[in-house]
């Protein structure tokens, strides 16, 4: 309880930087955030990607590269998705499975690189494999089929593992999908793979430029609204959360994230676990999009939009930012 003004003047320790870092309440480091990175065939590669201004995709051998600038930064752990060639996509995602794929080489190289150094995030979904850019297997309608799909992402998720990978984060909103990579994942003796489930995922416009980092845009036919989440409801995001957990989560996940800051503070208060959230590719394009045309200083604008996720209850932010801000932040 605070007293009446003049006893109490809440200016006063505020009025030097030392007694504001002192009072300081939430803290932000390197130790907070995943590096989002696209993967892409080739040797030497990188390709910028025009509507994300400052990030690229990368050829498996220069994955490792940012792997080790990672781990010079503090950085704890990578989140790796493939732009799959258009040749080696199909009706069925098929190339999801293939212990060769563009996602399992890339685990492999940042093994050999770093060991373990870092942690390897990968995504479960068949969006990056399918032919039709939808996140799982579609009857002759179009409509995503729920049950056949989550086979497919066991499949996935086991090939992953087998690679390497330390997180497997299924990003599909199939129903009943934890449980089932779950009890592969212990049948199989990946024990400590851990399982970071994109629990409250919104059928979102921020998600265009991501779309053209892996390749999907073009391809997507129709939307995602009969399996991600409508953006109008947060009640149906805790249902969400409270299934993945009971199923075997280890952590949760909001998506996107700085316009459901209300729905990571819920998720956190409701059920007191690790909750992420992704700063997904609209947003990260906003900031830089409005830094150059100088409404905001581009520095303050990541940091102060990354603490804010901490501020809400968040244990880490996924964010193409992650190397730059790590930067600012060791400074």
């Amino acid at each position: 309880m605070t007293g009446p003004f003049p006893a109490a003047r809440l200016r006063r320790t505020r009025a030097s930087a030392w007694s504001r870092a002192l009072h300081r309440e939430t803290l932000l480091t390197p130790a907070d955030l995943i590096w989002p990175l696209f993967v892409t065939e080739g040797q030497g590669v990188e390709e910028p990607v025009a509507s994300l201004p400052g990030v690229s995709r990368w050829s498996v051998d220069r994955i490792a590269e940012r792997a080790r600038e990672a781990v010079a930064l503090g950085i704890p752990c990578l989140a790796l998705f493939p732009n799959t060639q258009a040749e080696r996509r199909s009706e069925d995602g098929a190339e999801a499975l293939n212990p060769d794929n563009l996602m399992c080489r890339a685990i492999r190289e940042i093994r050999q690189a770093c060991g373990g150094d870092i942690g390897v995030l990968t995504d479960v979904a068949l969006d990056p494999y399918t032919s039709h850019g939808q996140d799982g297997l579609i009857d002759g309608a179009g409509y995503v089929l729920n049950d056949a799909t989550v086979e497919v992402l066991v499949g996935q998720s086991l090939n992953q593992a087998a690679a390497g990978a330390d997180v497997i984060a299924p990003s599909d909103m199939m129903d009943g999908r934890i449980g089932a990579i779950r009890d592969a994942l212990e049948g199989a003796g990946y024990v400590n793979v851990q399982i970071m489930s994109y629990a409250a995922k919104y059928a979102s416009a921020f998600y265009g430029p991501f779309r053209d980092a892996v390749g999907s845009r073009g391809l997507l036919k129709g939307d995602k609204k009969t399996y991600q989440m409508d953006p109008a409801n947060a009640e149906e995001a805790l249902r969400e959360v409270e299934l993945d957990l009971v199923e075997g989560a280890d952590s949760v996940m909001v998506k996107p994230g700085l316009p459901y800051l209300d729905i990571v503070r819920r998720v956190k208060e409701a059920f007191e676990v690790p909750v992420f959230a992704y700063q997904v590719s609209g947003e990260y394009a906003m900031i830089e999009h409005a830094a150059a045309a100088g409404a905001g200083e581009r520095d303050a604008l990541v940091l102060e939009t990354l603490l804010a996720f901490k501020r809400a209850g968040c244990s880490g932010v996924l964010t193409y930012h992650a190397a730059h801000a790590a930067r600012l932040l060791g400074a």
